[in-house]
């Protein structure tokens, strides 16, 4: 049997780290479970969901060439999309609202010039007070 991405299989828990489990799979191949493909939800300590001799049903995620299989237990599971957590989201299930993340509102109003104007006068504060700093400090670099 050769094993495809894409594919689901039953597997049996050979051993686990903390990064993951080992899976062997039934052509007697291991793959890897990364802890955050075990559950839809935070994964502390991977002995809370998996021990040793468990049965899984696992998703092939990628066939490397060096031979290293990446599976996935929690996409292995059939659900409907209503049933994910609201944490999961794919590609067309994004929060609404200002994606920008840039100024508020009352900024977005404001002119080029009155912008400009604002950014020089922080920027002479913050030079400033950075002159300060270095000048306090010169009496002790210059013994170096």
């Amino acid at each position: 049997m050769s094993i495809e991405v894409g594919s689901k299989l039953q597997g049996k828990v050979t051993g686990i780290t903390h990064f993951g489990a080992f899976v062997e799979l039934p052509d007697g191949k291991t793959g890897l479970v990364h802890i955050s493909e075990v559950a839809d939800k935070y994964v502390e300590d991977i002995n809370q969901f998996l021990s040793v001799g468990d049965e899984v049903t696992v998703k092939v995620m990628k066939v490397e060439d060096d031979g290293k299989i990446g599976l996935s237990i929690r996409k292995a599971q059939d659900r409907p999309k209503s049933d994910r957590p609201k944490g999961d989201r794919s590609k067309g299930d994004r929060p609404k609202g200002d994606r920008r993340g840039g100024p508020n509102k009352k900024q977005r109003s404001l002119s080029f010039e009155e912008k400009m104007s604002r950014f020089m006068k922080d920027s002479e504060e913050r030079l400033a007070s950075l002159r300060k700093q270095t000048d306090s400090k010169r009496g002790g670099r210059s013994k170096r």
